[in-house]
């Protein structure tokens, strides 16, 4: 099967690799579909890390993806050959003192699809996973909304964490797939009237305004924390920084009102990041890390299928296999208006 292999920064080769075997009697065997570009997957294209996950090369990576159930272990009871899924890249051990909690997602022994150490990674032709990370879509559903859940269940786990009130100001920094997926979250979940969205290319906060934000602002061409406070003068109740830049998390910090919440979302390709502890601590900022989601892909695909979710917007290019690292490149370089590239392993 052919396998795309990280290489080196900014290098990576598609590779003929042995089809993965079901050892586990809960297993399946997949195909992979399709795979959207993360900006995770990015980081370490292009910087080889994230934080202590250290690529060896060569690597595999990827890990937004939805496929085809091609083959299952005797134990599996709730997929048949044929069902089309949606993967949920975690792997939890479910037994230590996380899953036992209902912390699954910060499970003390988790595997993840393409992370250095864990897990192969999900831009190959086929893959092997637990039944219990598969999650089986309506028929009226494309492979490519389906492959979308996995950044959307992240921005709903967020909204969730927010525990939004009634008329509150919200601000989310960053309008690319994280970001727009905290928006569609809120809209489809929570009674906000007023979204206030910022980042630095006009493409994307065009398409924050198509999918519903109130307002956007280009972050580096004019004074965002001021126009919005001009609309809110006693600040934001919610932000979700869903860039992972310093600049962001500045900003945050600056446009909250005193007890307001900041989720951060966004990973920083650096090790550590700074806050004014000053106006932190005088305005009582709570700050709530967000990592990935918890029990929400479900509820995604439901949201998704009905009709509450319309994604549509976010992906933009589509690339088959061989012009992965086109795809990458593009996503890299925030050119051509790009939110979510979308590849597509199979015709």
């Amino acid at each position: 099967m052919k396998t795309v292999f990280l290489t080196g920064i900014r290098q990576m080769e598609i590779r003929e690799d042995a089809t993965p075997a079901i050892r586990l009697g809960t297993d399946v065997l997949i195909r992979v579909d399709v795979v959207g570009v993360c900006g995770s997957d990015v980081h370490y294209y292009t910087t080889g890390r994230i934080g202590s996950q250290v690529v060896q090369y060569p690597d595999s990576t990827g890990h937004e993806c939805a496929g085809t159930v091609v083959e299952i272990g005797p134990d599996v009871k709730t997929l048949q050959v044929g069902d089309r899924v949606v993967i949920d890249p975690a792997m939890p051990c479910g037994t230590c003192d996380q899953c036992r909690t209902n912390r699954s997602h910060t499970c003390r022994k988790l595997r993840f699809l393409g992370c250095p150490g864990q897990a192969p990674g999900a831009l190959s032709e086929y893959l092997v996973m637990p039944a219990s990370s598969c999650f089986k879509i309506p028929d009226s559903m494309t492979l490519v909304k389906a492959a979308l859940c996995e950044p959307l269940s992240i921005g709903l786990y967020a909204v969730r964490l927010a525990n939004i009130q009634a008329g509150a100001g919200i601000g989310i920094l960053g309008c690319g797939p994280i970001g727009l997926s905290v928006l569609l979250a809120i809209k489809a979940t929570c009674p906000a009237e007023n979204i206030y969205m910022t980042d630095r290319i006009e493409q994307r906060t065009a398409t924050a305004r198509q999918l519903g934000a109130s307002w956007t602002g280009i972050a580096g061409k004019e004074p965002v924390t001021q126009a919005i406070a001009k609309q809110e003068p006693l600040g934001l109740d919610y932000v979700f920084e869903c860039a992972g830049q310093q600049e962001t998390l500045d900003q945050a910090i600056e446009m909250l009102k005193p007890g307001g919440k900041l989720l951060l979302i966004g990973i920083p390709e650096v090790s550590r990041i700074s806050f004014n502890i000053d106006l932190l601590r005088r305005k009582e900022i709570c700050i709530q890390n967000v990592r990935r989601q918890n029990e929400c892909v479900q509820a995604t695909i439901d949201r998704v299928a009905g009709g509450q979710i319309k994604a549509d917007a976010m992906v933009t290019h589509h690339f088959p296999l061989m012009e992965t690292q086109k795809a990458f490149d593009l996503v890299a370089g925030y050119q051509d208006g790009v939110i979510k590239a979308m590849i597509h392993l199979t015709p």
